[in-house]
């Protein structure tokens, strides 16, 4: 019995979890449903500096900013997936104007806003670099959505190079503070020279089946109780001959076992 009991309560738990994850994919669901289509509004109005987090509510928050591009600073993600084929994700800091705050940023002490231009293919081999079409010069309004930024991979890789959009690490690298969110681009204006790098593809909104799974081990809890007790049984009267105390039904006389005798 108690090993019944400990299969249901780890069936239990699995769909517990399974449970959570389903309502982790919907509340980031229903947030980039709320925010991915919305109007742009200033940076600055959602992030008033490089102190404020980006909450999980205002992911996909549509933004727009001013500013100019740091191409020098220009770093690139490496292992980046897009459409099934692995590349690099461009980043470029965006120093910001005084105009792109909406009235929340410090004109003083504008911080830089991390800009994720889009995707390019990798080059021939791994020792060189790929071609990266040029952001626009002078003065340029952005507008995307803000992401939160990633974990430190710990990865040492050469110069102007990143295993993952980390705020720390570009910091580092630029030598600039920047808002704790970078923006994922959807247009500049003016356009650039050159056709950008691919656009990121829109935001994710399946769930995946893990109420399915959730389900599906609940279920299993009572059912493994049954086979578990059902199993116990047939051992207990193997093990005490209870089984062979039945009487054996009487053989079925059949006709043609009279026409033989």
């Amino acid at each position: 019995m108690s090993l019944a009991i400990l299969f249901a309560v780890v069936a239990v738990l699995l769909g517990n979890w399974q449970l959570s994850r389903h309502q982790d994919k919907a509340e980031r669901r229903d947030v980039a449903e709320a925010n991915y289509g919305a109007s742009p509004v200033p940076v600055g109005e959602v992030l008033a500096s490089p102190q404020d987090a980006l909450e999980a509510d205002q992911e996909w928050t549509a933004v727009r900013a001013t500013g100019r591009y740091l191409q020098q600073d220009q770093l690139l993600v490496r292992n980046r997936p897009y459409r099934g084929v692995y590349g690099y994700e461009v980043l470029v800091p965006l120093a910001l104007e005084p105009s792109a705050s909406g009235g929340g940023l410090d004109a003083q002490d504008m911080p830089t806003l991390i800009v994720d231009r889009g995707w390019v293919p990798n080059a021939e081999n791994a020792a060189t670099l790929p071609d990266v079409p040029e952001p626009p010069t002078g003065e340029v309004e952005v507008t995307g959505w803000l992401r939160s930024p990633e974990q430190d991979l710990e990865r040492d890789l050469p110069s102007g190079q990143l295993a993952s959009i980390n705020l720390g690490l570009i910091e580092g690298a630029i030598g600039q503070e920047a808002l704790r969110g970078y923006l994922l681009l959807e247009s500049e204006t003016p356009p650039p020279a050159q056709q950008r790098p691919a656009a990121a593809e829109p935001p994710d909104l399946g769930v995946g089946a893990h109420f399915a799974y959730a389900l599906q081990w609940w279920l299993t809890a009572p059912v493994g109780i049954v086979l578990v007790l059902v199993m116990a049984r047939r051992e207990h009267r193997e093990a005490t001959g209870a089984a062979a105390s039945v009487p054996a039904r009487p053989r079925k006389r059949r006709v043609w076992d009279e026409e033989d005798v």
